[in-house]
């Protein structure tokens, strides 16, 4: 069945169905909510106005972490279980959640000493669990420069060793959201929830939905509607008239991406900044990004800029402590900038707001969840979902008592994680076999895990092309079969990632990808002009770097 064809019987399902809940907003915390819910037997619709994690969800630092930092504030709670979290998220997602050790430097003038880091990274893996291997290593100076031989040495004097896990935040949520839909949910992107509608008593009985990509709207009816998306939650609750005092602050954070050949970490390097705050330095296949920034944002969250300002600092703090390596402004290939939507706490700066999440419950049975961290999406989503749990009790109706801990990501199941470096080998023989690049085996596992030979069967097919093109045009006809691509930067960023983490290999898949696209939804010449402009102006935007207008906040480099 064509992917125009399937959209059109769930835009038909809106508007002849009765739903039990609508999850506007597909973020990781919607995807996973979607999931929750259908899988404790609740008739689901989600929304989302863009597409798939558009917005914070594929801007983030990219890891499932336990938050070390949030052990100064005492978030003790929220360090247990984000940090419990990541086994779990691992467990359902192998393939999409790697572990990846990293390495802490101490420096004189840090923010951390040997004793307080021993203790600290100790409690860290009390509160989550931690055995065996994965448990923290204490190094001395000469340990940590042998781990990581680019660290600086003159100011070095030990440093520490844990376990956290890697993933890519657009890929998890999109996995998410097709799992939801193997139990029964319905999800669409391109969807923007624009008005509610009211019962005489006030309570929402139906929401107004746009769809961006014919211009139709469609009245859908719903019992009962959670909204989470992030940094327009507030514009939600106001649409709502339910708006208090309790609201979103928006944190900005940049990643910058560098080829690996220029900062070549043997693992990934959590460490210092002459400001106080803390960076991370990770690798990722034939790339390393570095990030991130803190800064409060009052923008367009739509169109959120990375600044030169933004850039330099964070070059300038990686240079510190890798001297050798020596970073320049155009070593930086691209990069990402996203905002934090924090619940905000009068006289604290982003950096110092708590990343707990929150509910809000209006009088119209509306439910918002804001806050929280990427780690603890799963968990947010079993929260709020226990919330309509309560109201359904009011109605008298029960939730069945299910957990998605025990539910596996599309892409998998795998064993462990030695199951999943197993079927890359076996990938790349398939990849092999076909005249395709068996160094492409990695990449497909890791984004698609066992639904990658679906993709290589398919690029077999197609006699026209290089190797490369054959495979990434399969690759763009599956995620639009499968995943909802509706346009082509839909797989440029979201799907395949390569934005942030191949900006090398797109110019040379482009036209062939361009092609799928065209085909698949009747293109016009000027359709496809428009289309190929659009994903060279993404590239610009992630790439080349202007000065931020007089009175917007940007980070300072602090001398040393």
């Amino acid at each position: 069945m064509k992917a125009t064809s399937k959209r059109s019987q769930k835009l038909e399902k809106l508007r002849t169905h009765s739903f039990d809940l609508l999850v506007i907003g597909g973020g990781i915390t919607g995807a996973g909510v979607a999931l929750d819910a259908a899988s404790r037997g609740l008739d689901v619709l989600l929304v989302e106005r863009h597409d798939f994690a558009s917005g914070t969800s594929s801007k983030s630092t990219k890891l499932i972490h336990g938050g070390l930092r949030y052990l100064k504030n005492l978030e003790i709670g929220l360090v247990r279980e984000v940090g419990q979290e990541r086994a779990v998220v691992h467990e359902i997602a192998p393939h999409l959640v790697r572990p990846e050790k990293m390495l802490l430097p101490l420096v004189e003038g840090g923010s951390l000493g040997k004793m307080t880091t021993s203790m600290a990274l100790w409690v860290y893996d009390f509160l989550a669990d931690v055995e065996g291997d994965d448990k923290r290593v204490m190094l001395t100076k000469e340990e940590t420069a042998e781990y990581e031989p680019l660290v600086r040495t003159d100011i070095l004097k030990g440093g520490g060793f844990y376990a956290e896990y890697r993933t890519d935040d657009a890929r998890l949520t999109i996995e998410n959201i097709k799992t939801a839909e193997k139990h029964g949910a319905t999800a669409l992107n391109y969807v923007e929830a624009t008005e509610f509608v009211y019962d005489d008593e006030g309570q929402i009985t139906a929401v107004i939905c746009h769809d961006r990509f014919s211009g139709e709207h469609i009245t859908v009816q719903t019992s009962h509607v959670i909204s989470s998306t992030g940094p327009w939650v507030d514009e939600l609750r106001t649409v709502d008239k339910s708006m208090t005092d309790r609201h979103v602050f928006l944190s900005k954070g940049v990643h910058i991406v560098v080829s690996r050949e220029r900062l070549p970490l043997k693992h990934a390097v959590y460490f210092d900044v002459p400001d106080g705050r803390m960076f991370f330095a990770i690798p990722r296949l034939r790339c390393t990004y570095i990030g991130t920034t803190d800064t409060a944002y009052k923008g367009d969250p739509d169109a959120i800029p990375t600044y030169l300002e933004d850039v330099e600092y964070i070059l300038h703090g990686t240079n510190l402590i890798f001297p050798t390596v020596n970073l320049k402004l155009e070593d930086v290939e691209s990069s990402w900038a996203g905002v934090r939507p924090l619940i905000y706490e009068e006289g604290k700066s982003g950096a110092e707001m708590s990343r707990k999440d929150e509910i809000f419950e209006s009088e119209s049975g509306l439910l918002s969840i804001a806050g929280g961290k990427l780690t603890g999406y799963r968990k947010m989503a079993e929260r709020v979902v226990d919330r309509v749990g309560k109201q359904m009790k009011e109605e008298g109706k029960k939730l069945k008592h299910t957990t998605t801990k025990d539910i596996d990501l599309t892409g998998g199941p795998f064993k462990d994680f030695a199951a999943v470096l197993a079927y890359e080998k076996e990938i790349a023989a398939l990849l092999e076999a076909a005249s395709l690049s068996p160094d492409r085996a990695a990449y497909l596992v890791s984004n698609y895990g066992k639904q990658s030979p679906e993709i290589i069967e398919a690029a077999t097919h197609r006699k026209e092309g290089t190797d490369v093109g054959r495979l990434a045009a399969a690759e763009a006809a599956w995620c639009i079969e499968h995943e909802l691509a509706l346009y082509p930067i839909d797989w440029v960023e979201r799907r395949s990632g390569r934005l942030y983490f191949d900006m090398p290999s797109i110019e040379p898949v482009l036209e062939e990808v361009l092609a799928v696209f065209t085909e698949a939804y009747q293109y016009t010449e000027e359709d496809t002009n428009r289309e190929r402009e659009r994903i060279r102006k993404a590239i610009k935007w992630v790439s080349e770097f202007e000065s931020a207008p007089e009175g917007v906040v940007v980070p300072e480099i602090v001398a040393v």
